[in-house]
C-alpha cells in the first residue's frame, strides 16, 4: 500500500514553502472531543465541516477517531477505523487534491487511513505505542507527524515532571529522529510536534511556545496545536473549549512568530487571516 504520490509531492512543496505558515484543520469524530462536544461523530456532517474548512483556507486537515484529552482510554480499533474511513473518503471523493492527515497510534488504522487517501500519520504517542507503524509509514512512504506525550493520555497531566524543560523534549526528538532514520525513514518526511498540552503545566506550554524557535535547530518543520486548550481557558478565565477561539489565535500569531511552519486549529478562517497577516510583517511584505 503506497500513499498518493502525487498528494506527497504537493505536500512537500508547499511544507517546504517557508514563505507562509501552513494551517491543518481539525476533524474530530469521537463523541467526547474536548474542544466541540462530538459535532463531527456522523461522517456526514464531519466530511461537511471537512470541506467547509478547505473552503476557509485550510492547507490540509487532521482526521481523527480517537479521543486522546487528559483521562481518556485506548478506543476499540474497529471502532477507530469505523469513524475515519469514511470521512477520509467521502472528503477525498470530492476533493481528489486534499491533503489529509490522519491522527492515530495504531498501524491497522492507519493503514484503512492510506486506503482511503490519507499521506501523513500524526501520533501523538511519537510513533512509540505501535512498533509497526513507524514500519508502514516509511513502506507507504507518509509523511510523520511526530508529537511528545509524557506518559499516555489517562495519565499525562497526573504527574508531571522533567529533569529539565524544554531540553527534555529537544533531546525526545533527537532520539526519535535517529531512531525512525535508523529503520529507513527520510528526515524530509518527518514533521515535530512539542505537544501543547500534552503532560505539560500550565507554565511550561507557554515556555514551550515562547522557546519554540529552540526546535528550529533540529531542521525539521514545526507544528503547534494550542487550539481551545486549557491553558488558554486559564488565561482568559473561559471554562468552555469552543469559546477560546480568540485566545487561541493569539497564541497562533505567537507560535508563527516564533518558528511553526503548521498550526492545528479549529476555527480554520480565523487562523489563516492571522497567519497571513503575521507572515507578511515578519516578511515585511505581502
Amino acid at each position: 500500500m503506497i500513499a498518493n504520490p502525487s498528494l506527497i509531492q504537493k505536500f512537500s512543496q508547499l511544507l517546504f514553502d517557508e514563505r507562509r505558515t501552513k494551517v491543518m484543520g481539525v476533524i474530530n469524530t469521537t463523541p467526547d472531543s474536548f474542544s466541540d462536544g462530538g459535532i463531527n461523530l456522523s461522517p456526514d456532517v464531519a466530511i461537511r465541516n471537512g470541506l467547509s474548512m478547505l473552503d476557509d483556507g485550510a492547507h490540509l486537515l487532521d482526521i481523527g477517531g480517537e479521543s486522546t484529552r487528559p483521562g481518556s482510554v485506548y478506543t476499540n480499533i474497529e471502532e477507530e477505523i469505523r469513524r475515519i474511513g469514511p470521512v477520509i473518503s467521502g472528503i477525498r471523493s470530492q476533493r481528489p487534491d486534499a491533503i489529509i492527515s490522519v491522527d492515530t497510534r495504531r498501524v491497522a488504522v492507519a493503514q484503512a487511513a492510506v486506503q482511503a487517501g490519507a499521506i501523513i500519520i500524526n501520533d501523538v504517542s511519537g510513533f512509540r505505542d505501535d512498533p509497526e507503524l513507524a514500519q508502514f509509514a516509511r513502506e507507504a512512504g507518509t509523511f510523520l507527524i511526530v508529537m511528545h506525550m509524557l506518559g499516555v493520555p489517562r495519565t499525562m497531566q497526573q504527574d508531571v515532571h522533567y529533569e529539565s524543560f524544554p531540553e527534555d523534549i529537544f533531546s525526545f526528538f533527537e532520539e526519535r529522529i535517529t531512531s525512525l532514520k535508523n529503520i529507513g525513514i527520510s528526515p524530509e518526511k518527518i514533521i515535530l510536534d512539542p505537544g501543547i498540552g500534552f503532560g505539560k503545566t500550565f507554565d511550561q506550554n507557554l515556555t514551550l511556545i515562547n522557546r519554540l524557535d529552540q526546535f528550529l535547530k533540529l531542521e525539521r518543520p514545526l507544528l503547534l496545536g494550542p487550539s481551545r486548550k486549557a491553558f488558554l481557558g486559564k488565561i482568559v478565565e473561559e471554562p468552555q473549549p469552543s469559546k477560546r477561539d480568540l485566545a487561541t489565535m493569539a497564541a497562533v500569531s505567537m507560535c508563527v512568530s516564533r518558528g511553526a511552519s503548521i498550526v492545528r486549529v479549529h476555527d480554520v478562517k480565523s487562523a489563516v487571516q492571522v497567519c497571513k497577516v503575521t507572515d507578511a510583517i515578519l516578511r515585511e511584505k505581502i
